[in-house]
Formats: C-alpha cells, sequence, structure tokens
C-alpha cells in the first residue's frame, strides 16, 4: 500500500517503533471478510416454540458455508474464506445475517460486559448516535432487552434511509430510526437526562479503513485528523446532555491516531465528567491497549513520567484478524438533573424526522414459502405466480421461513409490493445462499 505523505512520521512521533512497524506491516495485508448472524432467525434447539418452529428457523448452531472460524469477541459473528456475492443470497436481505467487519464486532463484549454491572435497574432506553449503515444498531438490537428502546440515529439523509432499511430487515418493534443531528436530539429533549447507553462511532479520518477503501488513504493528512477531533468533540458535548447520570457512552472510531482516540476519551472523563471502564479482554485476542509513548522531557529526551495509561482497546490490522478500531466505555458522573421519562419520547420524536420500519410486515398476513430463484426474482421487484394453493390477498412471501417482505396475490399472478428503492438492480443475478437448507 502506497501510504500518504506524512503517515509513517506522524505515528513515528507519537508510537513506540514496534507499533509502527506492526502497523504499517499490517496495512500491507489482505483484509478479512466476516458476517454476523441474527440472533431472531436460528432456533434455540429442542426449547424453540411451536411459532418461531413453525416458522422454519434456520438451524442453532448452523455455520456458513465457507466459514473460516468465529470471531472471537462475538459468539454471533463467522470468518469466511472467501467474498461471496451477497447481493445474491435472500438471506441477507430477510434479515438473517449481516455482512460487519469483525473489529467493530468487539461492541458485543463491551455490550455484554456492561450490562451486568453499570446499571442495576438495566438499560431502557439506548441511542446508537452516528448508526448509518446500520450495523452497530443491527448488533445492539440483538443483544439488548425486548423492552428496551433502542434509537438508531443517522443525520444525512441518503445514509439514514439505508439504515432504515437495513434495521427494517433484521427486523424488531422497539426500534425508531431517527435523521438528526446531536444538538437537535439534546434539544428534542429539552437538554434533559434520557438515555442509559449512547454508542457514538464518531465521524472520523478512517485510518483503519484503509485496506478497503482508497478515500480513507487519499483524504488523509494532519490536519484532517485535527479537524475530525474537533468535531468529535463537538458532537460529544453536544449529546452530552441526553446521557443520564450514570449512562454508559461507548466512543469508538475507526481510527488509530491519539488525537481522535486516547486524546479525546482524556477529553470526555475531565472536561465533560465521566470514569473510563475497563473491559476484560483475553491476551489471544492480540487487542492492544493505549499506545501513546511516554511523556519525555523535550530538553534531555529521557522519559520524565509515563503519561496515564488508559483502558482502552485498538485494534492493529494484523495483529487482530480485522480492520483498524478503537474503543473505549466511559460512564457519566452522577450529578443533579431533570429526568426525561421513556413515555415521553413519543412527543419528542414529532420534533425529529423519523423514517418508517415497518414496510415489510403484515403480522395478520398468511405466508408463503419461496424458492431460490423465486426468492431472487421477488427480490429483483419481478411479478411472480405463487402456488395454486396460496391464498388470496396480501401475503408474506419468505424464504427457509425468513420473510421477504409482502405480495397480493391475484390468483394467476402476484403483484410484487417489496419496496423499489431497496430492489436487486442485477438482472443476471443468480441466486446463493450462505445457509442452504
Amino acid at each position: 500500500m502506497t501510504l500518504p505523505k506524512d503517515f509513517e512520521s506522524y505515528f513515528r512521533a507519537r508510537w513506540r517503533e514496534e507499533d509502527v512497524l506492526a502497523l504499517l506491516q499490517g496495512l500491507d495485508g489482505e483484509p478479512s471478510v466476516s458476517i454476523r448472524v441474527n440472533p431472531r432467525c436460528f432456533a434455540q434447539g429442542a426449547n424453540a416454540d411451536a411459532g418461531r418452529a413453525e416458522r422454519g428457523l434456520l438451524a442453532a448452531g448452523a455455520e456458513p458455508e465457507g466459514a473460516d472460524g468465529r470471531v472471537p469477541w462475538c459468539p454471533e459473528g463467522f470468518y469466511l474464506k472467501g467474498r461471496p456475492q451477497f447481493t445474491a443470497d435472500p438471506l441477507l436481505h430477510a434479515g438473517a445475517y449481516y455482512v460487519q467487519e469483525a473489529s467493530s464486532m468487539f461492541l458485543a463484549h463491551v455490550l455484554r460486559t456492561v450490562m451486568m454491572p453499570c446499571r442495576p435497574q438495566g438499560i431502557t432506553t439506548a441511542l446508537d448516535l452516528c448508526a448509518a449503515p446500520g450495523g452497530k444498531s443491527t448488533l445492539l438490537r440483538s443483544l439488548l432487552p425486548d423492552d428496551t428502546l433502542l434509537v438508531s440515529n443517522e443525520p444525512l439523509r441518503a445514509r439514514c434511509q439505508v439504515l432504515a432499511e437495513n434495521i427494517t430487515k433484521w427486523g424488531h418493534q422497539n426500534v425508531v430510526v431517527t435523521q438528526a443531528y446531536a444538538r437537535d436530539i439534546a434539544k428534542a429533549l429539552k437538554r434533559k437526562l434520557f438515555f442509559d447507553l449512547i454508542l457514538a462511532d464518531v465521524p472520523c479520518s478512517g485510518e483503519g479503513m484503509m485496506r478497503k477503501e482508497s478515500a480513507a488513504v487519499e483524504q488523509w493528512s494532519p490536519a484532517f485528523v485535527a479537524g475530525c477531533a474537533d468535531l468529535q468533540r463537538s458532537i460529544i458535548s453536544d449529546i452530552w446532555p441526553a446521557l443520564r447520570p450514570g449512562g454508559i457512552l461507548i466512543y469508538s472510531t475507526c481510527t488509530f491516531n491519539p488525537e481522535e482516540d486516547e486524546e479525546n476519551v482524556e477529553w470526555i472523563a475531565h472536561e465533560l465528567g465521566a470514569d473510563i471502564i475497563p473491559i476484560p479482554v483475553d491476551a489471544e485476542w492480540g487487542i492492544r491497549g493505549d499506545l501513546r509513548l511516554e511523556k519525555r522531557d523535550q530538553e534531555s529526551e529521557t522519559v520524565a513520567g509515563e503519561a496515564e495509561r488508559l483502558d482502552c482497546y485498538h485494534f492493529l490490522p494484523g495483529l487482530v484478524r480485522g480492520e483498524g478500531f478503537f474503543c473505549a466505555v466511559l460512564q457519566k458522573h452522577e450529578e443533579a438533573g431533570e429526568a426525561f421519562k421513556k413515555g415521553d419520547f413519543a412527543g419528542a420524536l414529532s420534533k425529529l424526522a423519523t423514517l418508517p420500519t415497518d414496510l415489510l410486515d403484515s403480522p395478520d398476513a398468511p405466508r408463503v414459502e419461496l424458492s431460490l430463484e423465486d426468492a431472487v426474482r421477488y427480490l429483483q421487484r419481478e411479478a411472480l405466480v405463487l402456488p395454486p394453493e396460496a391464498p388470496r390477498g396480501i401475503v408474506q412471501v419468505c424464504f427457509q421461513g425468513q420473510r421477504l417482505g409482502l405480495a397480493k396475490n391475484l390468483g394467476t399472478r402476484a403483484n410484487n409490493l417489496y419496496p423499489k428503492e431497496w430492489r436487486i438492480r442485477s438482472s443476471y443475478t443468480t441466486g446463493h445462499t450462505l445457509f442452504p437448507a
């Protein structure tokens, strides 16, 4: 890889030499491919209830074709030996799995850790602040209690539409998709305390995606890094009033540099008032901690005293099987303030742009199973002829028991009601699934 000008010298001034060499070597490697399965689509063995079993759920413990091991910090995650044509798999469109970078699945381990001791009354409200395209929101929704309200937010309209599509396909009633900036959310809540958990995967310089995205290489510069760090502080400051005392902020980026990572975490803790929460990790995972050089005397270059070591988590390509990722967990200090009740959120929603997430559902509609070929044709938004025994009227069409969407069966043909914006645009797609029956 041809790295940006000043990239190496930037990190050599801030990291130990061995860490810089590990990063440079890792960036020359090939990226991995990974998916995360949706627990709602996999039967829980013999104890699965009859209603779930009748819907033909995938077998518990099933592994995808081409599986190459599990993601160690996320039991629902699998590495794949190669990159299949995901678009051709109806189960992807049905929300049975999500194509997600393995390092970012570390959120599953973080969430399982903080849900236990940090809030005795549980997490009743959660916000994914910068959620598009939806990988982290779908992970949150799978692990949070069913009665937890999850607000999945993205400020940019086009990205928010993609987010709403992925949330809809993942399938859960207790999710609201909003399009707003952090300051707008706090304003709608009248700057009252509301969320027990906020995930802020903030916009960043994208260093961790350089192996996959050429734009991350082209846009990088020390000035760009500094600008991103300032933007991140602004975003966190704007949303901070909406986090309840004792609430959890998960701060993450896909960068390596300390300005956007360790220094911003220190700033949040010291300036806004929070404790940094340690997350236990297995040494075999290869995750690194605070990577900054020790503080040095500027004249003699001798160590003047170690910098404060933060509880934080760096994923370096080559040392972990995944792309670059950084994460830290903070707990807001207890303070006086007026809480915003969960039941009052409906009123606040009227001040925010929301996107629908029920376009695929009609709970009382009969279910009709499709073949692999017909499932792909449905996703291409072609008209279908359903089996003669299929009920007339609105039906829920499925593949391997997983709902794809709605159709209106007229008998001689079925009108396709799949959202046209989501259709598979290629007419030459050959169906394939990672979980063959």
